[in-house]
């Protein structure tokens, strides 16, 4: 596990982060940062090898077209964040979090979906409501254990979609550095334990409070969905 601890198996390297040449029109640091942070939001930390989630400078100038020291304060930046850290004699890593601290960020999390869902019955229109039932209509035909990737990403979009759908801005911002490791752990555990039938039955659920405009029962429903993700991972003896 990297950030407070050390990670596992060898292979890859910043070089599986989705980057682009900086243009100098604007602040190439403020630029760096945002291009590494993107990048790093759309990683899976719990299912990246070491070298995957290791951030070499030198790399990183050069995929980016800039000098070390943008890099370099980017990636200060970004540790006062929480998304990477500095291991002394090692360099900078993405943060992995451990299984107690998934636990309590998915606790957290819990929190802050089912307010959303809450907001979502006041704020979001049928239609849009109607498009959380679309995103499930292709795994309806008894064939899910065998699309589970396409699954995954569309259990991905309904719980990012609840969140902009509260049409609440500080909320969003809220869940911002929970999302890259939730995302990543959903995504890992989601063929778990029947956890994607279990998964979709939920997600049915929940769409039908929505559209209900029953706030009490898809606030109940959204945190218990979260919660039961926490009960597995706490009876999981595997560490992460």
């Amino acid at each position: 596990m990297i950030g407070r601890d050390v990670l596992r198996s060898p292979e890859g390297s910043a070089a599986s982060l989705t980057l682009a040449p900086l243009v100098s029109d604007a602040s190439i640091r403020t630029k760096a940062y945002d291009a590494l942070r993107a990048a790093i939001l759309e990683m899976n930390i719990a299912e990246a090898t070491e070298e995957e989630l290791r951030l070499d400078e030198r790399e990183l100038a050069a995929r980016l077209g800039v000098s070390r020291t943008p890099i370099r304060e980017a990636l200060a930046c970004l540790e006062r964040e929480d998304l990477v850290t500095n291991i002394p004699r090692r360099g900078y890593f993405m943060v992995r979090k451990s299984k107690a601290e998934l636990i309590e960020m998915i606790t957290v999390w819990a929190a802050l979906e089912s307010m959303a869902a809450r907001l979502l019955t006041q704020r979001a229109s049928d239609a849009e409501i109607g498009s959380l039932r679309d995103l499930f209509k292709p795994f309806h035909d008894g064939r899910l254990r065998a699309r589970l990737d396409a699954y995954s990403d569309a259990n991905l979009q309904f719980h990012q979609r609840i969140l902009d759908l509260a049409r609440c801005e500080t909320l969003r911002k809220a869940t911002e550095g929970l999302w890259i490791h939730i995302r990543s752990i959903r995504h890992r555990t989601i063929g778990e334990n029947h956890r994607a039938e279990h998964s979709i039955a939920d997600h049915m659920e929940i769409i039908g409070a929505l559209e209900a405009r029953d706030a009490e029962r898809a606030e109940r429903l959204v945190r218990d969905h979260a919660l039961n993700l926490a009960a597995h991972l706490a009876a999981n003896g595997q560490e992460f």
